[in-house]
């Protein structure tokens, strides 16, 4: 059941991703940030809320947030802080990069995830997951081939470094998921976070806004896509921490299923966006993805 809830998962943040494009392209980021983390909030208010007066029709209805300790507030505080800094990396360079480029690196973050997997969570690696690990960091080296094709270099580009950034903090949050989701409900930590995050944004959003003089400022244009980005966060999160819930889950499946989604951003991206050198990049995309199967087939 978890490995369904992670590729439903994966469809939802697919469509994520193009909705941050339309938001970002030629747009304020800050701003479009802020207004999709409202998005978010305001729709988990119902729930928090309804928890608290109204807690047996909740629980009958599985949308029970339940009450949780201070010391549990500040685990899911550091979660925001890991996600929000990927957001501001991530946004900042969807922005200023083509979408068919920043959605393979961002395939890559099961690589990262398996690391650290290793790492704390003593997780081994056999042949299997070698072979999809050097598959993966392969076609990762010939996607920068492709970029220089666009006079996009990866060692010079700082908004390359800042997608890089967004995908190891990424990677970082999914390992804290795994941690946070055993101690404290599901519910529990998407609702906070998602108050949270609003919380985390609103003095980044001044300090950035009113730090620049006026006429360099960029100017925000609202978007029916900006709320969208909010609706679809949550919903794909909320398939996500049920798919974590389950005992026998896996992160490193489950971060490599979710990496699925890109395949929808990027075909979208393709068509939607009329970018370059698509079949070279695709072709890459496809490696990059083959190698987390050869991962999750490992595992």
């Amino acid at each position: 059941m978890w490995v369904l809830l992670a590729l439903l998962s994966a469809l939802l943040l697919g469509i994520y991703d193009v909705f941050k494009k339309l938001s970002v392209n030629g747009n304020a980021v800050f701003p479009v940030l802020l207004i999709s983390a409202i998005t978010g909030a305001i729709l988990f208010i119902p729930p928090t809320l309804g928890s608290w007066l109204f807690p047996t029709f909740f629980q009958s209805i599985h949308l029970y947030v339940p009450p949780i300790t201070l010391r549990e507030h500040g685990l899911i505080f550091l979660k925001t802080m890991l996600v929000v800094s990927s957001w501001i990396l991530a946004f900042s360079a969807l922005k200023r990069l083509p979408i068919t480029i920043v959605t393979p690196i961002r395939a890559t973050g099961p690589i990262w995830t398996l690391i650290g997997a290793i790492l704390i969570f003593n997780e081994r690696l056999n042949w299997l997951q070698w072979g999809g690990v050097i598959t993966t960091l392969g076609f990762f080296y010939l996607l920068s081939t492709a970029g220089r094709l666009e006079g996009i270099h990866f060692r010079k580009n700082i908004w390359i470094l800042f997608i890089v950034g967004a995908t190891l903090l990424g990677a970082s949050s999914g390992l804290y998921d795994k941690f946070i989701i055993r101690k404290i409900d599901r519910l529990a930590v998407q609702a906070w976070f998602t108050f949270y995050q609003v919380v985390v944004m609103l003095p980044v959003l001044a300090a950035v806004r009113w730090s620049r003089p006026k006429n360099k400022r960029i100017p925000f244009e609202w978007r029916w896509s900006i709320p969208s980005i909010g609706v679809f966060l949550l919903l794909a999160d909320f398939a996500y921490f049920y798919a974590l819930s389950y005992e026998d889950s896996m992160i490193s499946i489950i971060s490599a299923l979710r990496r699925g989604g890109v395949l929808i951003a990027f075909i979208t991206g393709a068509f939607l966006f009329r970018e370059h050198n698509i079949r070279q990049k695709g072709l890459y995309l496809l490696g990059i993805l083959a190698g987390i199967l050869l991962i999750s087939l490992g595992s």
